[in-house]
């Protein structure tokens, strides 16, 4: 079974950081891209970050760039998401979800087949 389950949600102050994680099974880890994207109330969901296991290019959406960095253990087929410097804006239902590798755009959530439940991060003023 096929299944993404993301964890390291939670409340935190302006400023603060949290590390997601996105622990992935029943898909062979090597052949897909990993994204995370988030969605806050009355928002469409946003692509954020994304990372393929083989080279580890990763890509940032502009909104997280130089705050967040998108890592990959490849033995454990976890990916994390390190945010710091977090601010209000940031509070949103995180989730990772999963592609194959290939040619795609790597911050459209249109482009992934597999997600997971969902985190939510909220930042408190």
């Amino acid at each position: 079974e096929r299944q993404l389950v993301e964890s390291g949600g939670g409340l935190v102050q302006t400023g603060g950081s949290l590390r997601l994680s996105c622990a992935v099974s029943g898909i062979t880890f090597d052949d897909y891209a990993i994204g995370w994207f988030r969605q806050a109330p009355g928002k469409e969901r946003e692509g954020i970050s994304c990372i393929t296991s083989t080279d580890g290019s990763p890509h940032y959406a502009d909104s997280v760039k130089g705050r967040f960095t998108i890592s990959s253990d490849n033995p454990r087929n976890t990916v994390y998401l390190q945010m710091t410097t977090l601010n209000t804006e940031d509070t949103a239902v995180y989730y990772c979800a999963a592609v194959v590798a290939g040619w795609f755009d790597p911050l459209q959530p249109r482009e992934y087949d597999y997600w997971g439940q969902g985190t939510q991060v909220t930042v408190s003023s």
